[in-house]
């Protein structure tokens, strides 16, 4: 892409311009994610953000200026919201990138390969690409809008699973489980006893790679942020999944409850989460 600028229009992006910005989010992605096996490899030091389980490295920090230098490199006027930095102070523009340097820090801090570079690309409000790169596996999972997904360049489908009783679900849950009333054990509960399978990956944009590419069926969570689920959302709908809030109700990466399925167990999780949290 160089340093090519793009020309915005006032109702959508051309395909040059969407693979322009694709070209750069999966660049920035696989730079994010070598610089985090750099010092995966090499070691690092850990913080704490407030909650004793709420932590930043090195490597999240590192990844997110490389990410963020890479994307400013080739699209200067674009708004950036990242996990550590927040937004940026710059003015208004119809392109936001939201990146997650760094998600699934408790994993990487304690050695466990589960970890990822996550880099959604909003275009008037609308998660229009996702790029998810797991460096530990080599796995880039990546979706446009209206084009399908891939993985590896492969294209990926959601499963079939037909009902809940065959599923294989996975959830999350949120720094401050220790104190929060509504911290997602009762539906852990409800849906443990119900499903074919339960796993936590502690990952949320692992979460929605998988649920698109058929290793999982079904993810539920609370309090995510919008660089958890920005790349995760466009991903699994190309893939033919459906992702919603816990009412039911069209998705916003703003919001604060999150269901994606294949589609096929959509209603039937969704009828849990009525029942468990009235």
């Amino acid at each position: 892409a160089g340093c090519t600028k793009l020309f915005i229009k006032t109702m959508s992006l051309s395909s040059h311009e969407i693979n322009d910005l694709t070209q750069t989010a999966t660049q920035a992605a696989r730079l994010g994610g070598a610089i985090l096996q750099d010092y995966a490899q090499k070691g690092f030091t850990v913080h704490s953000k407030g909650e004793a389980i709420n932590l930043v490295t090195e490597a999240d920090l590192q990844s997110e200026k490389a990410i963020i230098e890479c994307i400013r490199k080739t699209f200067p006027t674009h708004q950036i919201l990242s996990e550590e930095q927040g937004l940026q102070d710059i003015p208004q523009h119809p392109i936001k990138w939201i990146i997650d340097p760094l998600d699934g820090t408790v994993n990487f801090a304690h050695g466990f390969p589960m970890y990822n570079v996550s880099i959604g690309v909003e275009y008037q409000g609308t998660c229009m690409i996702g790029v998810i790169y797991d460096p530990t596996r080599d796995e880039l999972f990546l979706a446009q809008q209206g084009r399908g997904a891939t993985l590896n360049s492969t294209p990926i489908h959601v499963s079939a699973a037909p009902k809940l009783a065959e599923a294989l679900l996975v959830t999350g849950f949120a720094y401050d489980i220790h104190t929060a009333t509504d911290n997602n054990l009762k539906e852990f509960c409800a849906f443990t006893v119900r499903a074919g399978g339960m796993r936590r990956t502690g990952t949320a944009a692992i979460d929605l790679a998988y649920i698109a590419c058929g290793r999982l069926d079904g993810f539920w969570e609370l309090q995510l942020k919008p660089w958890d689920t920005a790349a995760g959302k466009v991903i699994v709908e190309e893939a033919g999944g459906q992702i919603t809030n816990y009412a039911g109700d069209p998705y916003s990466i703003y919001g604060q409850t999150t269901l994606a399925t294949n589609t096929l167990i959509h209603s039937e999780m969704l009828g849990i989460l009525k029942e468990t949290r009235e």
